[in-house]
């Protein structure tokens, strides 16, 4: 079964955009670019891809996850499919692609239960699902998220996005795999999630 894989940029104070939705703080240039570009190129906007030369093969994702107002950031300069060479799905509950000018292609906008989609998207037969943000779907989807990779940007937003925007979910366990700091300032790590037995036991050592 394929991962559901969470790769954001987050500040050092737990935000991954501003207080009014900005992003454009996290740092992109430095020597964090090269290694990230390398082995995320399918994360990357595929005209910004194209600019660059860059190559991308679905080979790490096919799939990119967002909530509306992730997707939405593009819409005032026209990009209505801004992951074109990824199957895209756009989770709103009060929004449908009737709402997005053109016809975007690779696009679809679902009111569906984001656990669902995820589950029925896990079962095919494929490389990782990229969930691109923001912050409240990436709380409804904790229990199926199966990788953490976090940049973490030296800097402060004070408020914003929240990395998860709710505590309601129970604990998650995570182990950590590799972390990688940059001359940049930044500092990359990378989770995988703990298999439920192993965290019970972990659990229940501490507990004891």
């Amino acid at each position: 079964m394929r991962e559901l894989v969470y790769y954001v940029a987050v500040s050092l104070d737990g935000y991954i955009a501003g207080p009014s939705g900005e992003f454009d703080a996290f740092p992109i240039e430095g020597d964090h670019m090269q290694p990230l570009t390398a082995r995320f190129a399918d994360a990357i906007p595929t005209d910004i891809s194209a600019a660059y030369g860059i190559e991308q093969d679905g080979s790490v994702f096919d799939t990119v996850l967002m909530g509306w107002n992730t997707y939405a950031v593009g819409l005032p300069a026209g990009v209505t499919s801004p992951y074109r060479h990824l199957r895209q799905v756009v989770f709103s509950q009060a929004r449908t692609k009737a709402d997005i000018p053109g016809d975007p292609p690779n696009l679809r906008v679902s009111n569906d239960d984001p656990v669902d989609v995820v589950r029925r998207l896990k079962a095919e037969s494929s490389t990782s699902i990229w969930l691109c943000g923001g912050g409240s779907l990436a709380s409804v989807l904790a229990d199926e998220i199966d990788r953490l990779v976090l940049k973490r940007s030296p800097l402060l937003f004070g408020s914003g996005i929240p990395l998860f925007a709710s505590a309601a979910y129970k604990p998650q366990r995570f182990r950590g795999v590799e972390t990688t700091a940059y001359n940049s300032g930044v500092v990359v790590s990378e989770y995988v999630r703990r298999p439920i037995a192993a965290a019970q036991a972990e659990a229940r050592i501490t507990d004891g």
